[in-house]
């Protein structure tokens, strides 16, 4: 059986299911220990952030985490196990029954499926006493940072790994967006421990994620020539390693992902 791996799926492949953990009951979905439940495949840069910030938080017991195998057991590239939380939520549902998921326990539904409301849920509503992922003077920089990995790395990368030739220090060459985004990344480590200062943040996991993922997945269909000037980053480089080697990051790393 032919399989779609869930990190290639095109971004419209599943429906965005978009509801919200609400600060009250008048929301419908409100944090209460133990009621909802996240699914994670961590075969993609979403999904690591997810269990990144699940990590980051200790929500092992607060909102329990499936994961779930990288490769998933579907054709369409989703999951059987998720299939009856699908159905259950759209009517006559037809696409893929991807990861990630939140799920609510109570509805036997899901919340959402889409990675930034879920970590901003977590970071909101479900810290306790854990860090501050989501502070108010760097929302809009954390918003700025997941959007430069998701276009400017993550999507550049597919598109340089599929061209493999185009246009060399053209503004429009996916190598070059590359380049430049990760080139970025680089001046705000150098000197400090996370992305935006000496606490990670949400930030941290977005960037760690989407390394891991270009490092894995994107690397190696790369030219030669690309592939040294992507890993000519050193203190970024060195950053992602050492936050595999915390348990917050790294634990959910396979051996599919080969990280180095």
């Amino acid at each position: 059986m032919s399989v779609v791996p869930s990190s290639l799926l095109p971004a419209s492949a599943a429906p965005h299911f978009r509801g919200r953990i609400g600060r009250d009951m008048r929301s419908g979905h409100y944090a209460v220990p133990r009621r909802y439940r996240l699914h994670i495949a961590p075969s993609g840069p979403g999904c690591l952030a997810l269990a990144v910030t699940h990590g980051l938080l200790a929500l092992d017991r607060t909102v329990p985490l499936t994961v779930l195998p990288p490769i998933p057991d579907t054709p369409d590239g989703g999951y059987t196990v998720l299939r009856p939380l699908y159905e259950a939520s759209a009517h006559l549902y037809g696409g893929p029954a991807a990861a990630p998921v939140l799920s609510d326990h109570w509805t036997g539904r899901i919340v959402s499926t889409h990675v930034p409301d879920i970590l901003g849920d977590l970071a909101l509503r479900f810290r306790g006493d854990g860090p501050d992922l989501l502070p108010g003077r760097h929302r809009g920089e954390i918003e700025t940072i997941a959007e430069l990995c998701a276009r400017d790395v993550d999507r550049a990368a597919r598109r340089a790994g599929a061209a493999r030739t185009g246009p060399r220090g053209s503004g429009d060459d996916p190598l070059t967006v590359l380049l430049a985004a990760l080139a970025s990344l680089e001046r705000r480590l150098a000197g400090r421990p996370y992305v935006l200062g000496d606490r990670p943040t949400l930030a941290d996991a977005h960037v760690w994620s989407t390394l891991v993922h270009l490092d894995t997945v994107h690397l190696g269909r790369l030219t030669p020539e690309g592939r040294a000037r992507v890993t000519a980053h050193p203190a970024l480089w060195a950053y992602a390693r050492r936050l595999t080697a915390e348990p917050a990051f790294g634990r959910h790393l396979t051996r599919t992902h080969g990280w180095r």
